[in-house]
């Protein structure tokens, strides 16, 4: 197979997918350069108070288990009664992460209403994992300290905690699984609806709705690299059409790394208030890299389902920990409500094994229940220590008093990459309150044409596929960074990830992509004099 050939059927698959075969060939690249791959999203920081805090849970747990029954390494259950006086007696104050759970325990009861006993049993019982998750979908006092990490941090003082639904999921990638597959089983989606998104997006985004299981018609709303890669507010208009049945979007974009602005917010929830019966997935996973971040659910409550998730701002996607949050007043719901007889027979058969009354069944339980095929709904729910790790990482946001100074510092951490990035390509920066800077698009072709002039660009897109230029940069120089074209961007353009290098990993890849450019400008010359 030939070199063109071969890049052309390499074209052919997913963004993440064609990276990873670049991993070899930059682990093996011929000037023997350092290694950097910048196209994964996985931080290289981490947050250190809730991983202290979770094992004193577990150890507490085990000895108060021990109290009930032990013999050899038996050890028996917990006990409600008085569990918070012997939890509290084990603190020692002069650490760090014992301080961090009393102030935790201490919120949870005086801003939150949260019984004391009821937190440390729910805690301890959760972390050593001993019961399945009951309720199935989430913990009862870990909802609680969720619905309030996600008032404070994305819902930008709009009161939407008490009237929030929360179903902790394995990450936003599961939570987009689910989503998708409900949304089909209750007629919410079908084959040939037209949904909206807005690109360049996370590759599952396109990917999902094109797959023969869904076979749904994407209506693209185009972000530019001339509009700083934010969705024009009147390319929102196409959201009037009724037929189109829903709008998915990243918020701050991925790959873009651009938030909504308050127009954009603003002509959504317009939109939303004249169509009762658009559905809007919200996937805000980077909201608190950007400053005064707000999500769309909280213009939208009625019509939006959100999902987020707490592996790139603290750093555990080993762990896998997101959720799946609506109002309980909502779209999704009355739809279901409103659909054919026939069709909600269909349905009353499938969740009648779970309910005596499956009309009545919200569309965030019908989630819990598909994504154990409805018949294991009864050992359903996220896994109990997942949860819990999910509220200590809420909790060190929670009861900061004067400012978050973690989540500052990994927004100072990816803006100080992004500008050394950007800096050493000479490229412009935007440094807008609605960038978050964990991600940045590049065009080659743009940055070919400032350092040698319009013709090599030229000369690049009408003799090499795209994708031949990242495969020389992994070849060649040791780095992989991701095409733009599997997000839906623009030929030339390309992603590269501020989370996972070190700071001078970027000066690195910039003047790699300047030494490969010089290549393929030699290049071109060498062909024009044998021309001549």
């Amino acid at each position: 197979m030939n070199t063109n050939q071969y890049e052309k059927n390499l074209e052919q698959l997913g963004a993440f997918e064609i990276a990873s075969k670049m991993l070899k060939l930059a682990k093996n690249n011929e000037n023997n350069n350092s290694y950097l791959n910048a196209g994964r999203g996985n931080p290289n920081w981490i947050n250190t108070q809730a991983r202290l805090a979770f094992p004193r849970f577990m150890e507490f747990g085990v000895k108060e288990s021990e109290s009930t029954m032990h013999e050899d390494n038996l050890a028996g259950y917990t006990t409600l009664e008085g569990i918070a006086g012997r939890f509290d007696a084990t603190l020692d104050l002069s650490k760090t992460e014992d301080v961090f759970i009393k102030e935790s325990l201490d919120y949870a009861v005086n801003t939150l209403g949260i019984d004391r006993d009821a937190l440390v049993k729910e805690f301890t019982d959760a972390i050593i994992g001993n019961n399945y998750p009951v309720p199935s979908r989430c913990l009862v006092n870990t909802e609680k300290i969720i619905n309030a990490y996600l008032q404070d941090t994305l819902y930008n003082g709009v009161p939407l905690a008490d009237s929030t639904q929360v179903f902790p999921t394995e990450g936003g990638t599961a939570a987009i699984c689910y989503i998708f597959n409900s949304l089909k089983k209750n007629n919410l989606i079908k084959e040939g609806d037209k949904i909206a998104i807005n690109t360049p997006i996370f590759t599952p985004y396109i990917q999902i709705p094109k797959l023969t299981t869904y076979e749904m018609v994407e209506v693209n709303l185009v972000a530019s690299e001339e509009n700083n890669w934010e969705v024009p507010v009147d390319a929102l208009d196409v959201l009037e059409d009724e037929s189109i049945k829903a709008f998915f979007l990243v918020n701050p974009s991925n790959p873009g790394s651009r938030a909504l602005d308050s127009r954009l917010l603003k002509r959504i929830k317009k939109i939303c208030e004249k169509r009762k019966d658009l559905i809007i997935i919200t996937d805000d996973v980077y909201g608190t890299f950007s400053e005064d971040f707000q999500t769309v659910y909280s213009v939208a409550p009625y019509n939006t389902l959100l999902v987020y998730s707490y592996s790139k701002l603290y750093g555990c996607t080993g762990w896998r920990l997101g959720c799946i949050a609506m109002n309980k007043k909502n779209v999704f719901d009355d739809l279901i409500a409103h659909l054919p007889e026939e069709k909600l027979k269909l349905l009353d058969e499938d969740y009648g094994i779970v309910t005596l009354e499956p009309r009545t069944l919200p569309f965030i339980d019908r989630l819990t229940a598909d994504s154990r095929s409805i018949g294991l709904y009864h050992t359903s729910g996220l896994s109990t220590p997942q949860q819990a790790m999910i509220a200590l990482f809420s909790l060190t946001h929670l009861v900061c008093n004067d400012g978050d100074k973690y989540i500052e510092s990994t927004k100072k951490i990816v803006a100080k990459r992004y500008h050394l990035l950007f800096e050493e390509l000479g490229i412009k920066e935007d440094n807008t309150r609605e960038n978050a800077k964990y991600y940045s698009l590049i065009d080659i072709y743009t940055i070919a044409a400032r350092l040698y002039g319009k013709d090599l660009e030229i000369y690049m897109r009408k003799n090499f596929e795209e994708i031949d230029f990242l495969l020389n940069l992994a070849k060649e120089e040791g780095v992989v960074i991701m095409e733009g074209v599997g997000f839906a961007a623009p030929a030339g353009v390309l992603r590269v990830s501020h989370a996972n290098l070190t700071d001078d990993a970027y000066i690195k890849i910039a003047k790699r992509i300047k030494v490969l450019l010089k290549e393929y400008n030699d290049k071109m010359k060498s062909s024009l004099e044998l021309r001549d």
